[in-house]
């Protein structure tokens, strides 16, 4: 991936100069390690979001509000490569986004993306580099902490620059669902509908994530066509590591298929593929798929 000298996004706060902080949540309790350690073993054992866990254990099921104090955010060291190719992504992002709404009618909102080293507090309570990049609908960010790419190559089989653009593409997938609503449709089924529904659910907006992130390597190349050999097989590759069959059987030798939050490795793979040929947010609707 032909990256370096291209635009960067002024977009990105570098916070991994910062102690995580003790988030206090509105109207709730503060949450504390021992509630993240439970977080993050439920969503090991039973395949949950830890974001979710962590609103659930803190009184509700949404995101929820932070209230604290933070430094004012600095932007990356020039001279820290791994950081700016996250900001030339984000940066090609925009540009597709912003012409992609553009062309429909819309404004594009950009997100702002957080690097951050360890923990961070965001407005959907306390992330842990563990639970991997995330996005939070409460504040519209992209949350990284840059040691999951060494997590991606080394530990999962998924190496190269553009894995990691992919990875960039899929949470940002997740702020164009935000911009379009689909967001807060999802989360207001919570509660309403069983788990085994809710993570039915949750598959259906990972894997159209996934699709929204093909849609940005389709424009982003007929754009820059700074893609090289090898570099779709990267993401490609990335999608099917990932896959929750693929993740559950490394881990447990045991695939539950009911317990599923982002889709198997096959359909991730099929719904990426279909964002990049067709290049159409209209082909990534996965809630009116007869077949994932």
């Amino acid at each position: 991936m032909k990256w370096e000298g291209e635009e960067q996004s002024r977009n990105v706060e570098d916070r991994r100069g910062e102690g995580g902080g003790r988030p206090r949540l509105g109207g709730g309790r503060g949450i504390g390690l021992g509630t993240i350690v439970i977080a993050l073993v439920a969503g090991w054992i039973f395949g949950i979001n830890p974001l979710t866990v962590l609103g659930l254990l803190s009184g509700g099921g949404s995101p929820v509000e932070v209230a604290q104090t933070q430094a004012p955010a600095q932007r990356p060291p020039a001279d820290d490569r791994a950081a700016a190719f996250v900001a030339t992504v984000l940066r090609d992002t925009e540009r597709v986004w912003g012409s992609q709404f553009s062309a429909s009618g819309g404004a594009y909102q950009e997100p702002r993306l957080v690097l951050f080293r360890d923990r961070i507090a965001s407005a959907c309570g306390m992330g842990e580099a563990a639970m991997g990049p995330f996005y939070c609908p409460g504040d519209g960010k992209v949350y990284l902490d840059l040691s999951f790419f060494d997590t991606l190559h080394q530990r999962m089989g998924a190496p190269g620059d553009f894995a990691q653009a992919y990875v960039i593409a899929h949470e940002v997938g997740h702020h164009v669902q935000n911009l379009l609503g689909v967001t807060g449709k999802v989360d207001g089924m919570r509660g309403r509908v069983s788990q085994q529904q809710m993570n039915a659910l949750s598959v259906r907006v990972e894997l159209q994530a996934d699709c929204l992130a093909g849609v940005w390597a389709h424009h982003s190349q007929a754009g820059k066509n700074w893609l090289e050999h090898g570099d779709l097989e990267e993401a490609m590759n990335a999608a099917a590591r990932i896959g929750d069959d693929t993740l559950q059987r490394q881990s447990t030798g045991t695939v539950r298929p009911e317990s599923f939050t982002h889709g198997s490795s096959a359909q991730r793979m099929r719904w990426f593929q279909r964002g990049l040929q067709q290049g159409q947010v209209a082909g990534c609707n996965t809630f009116e798929a007869r077949d994932l």
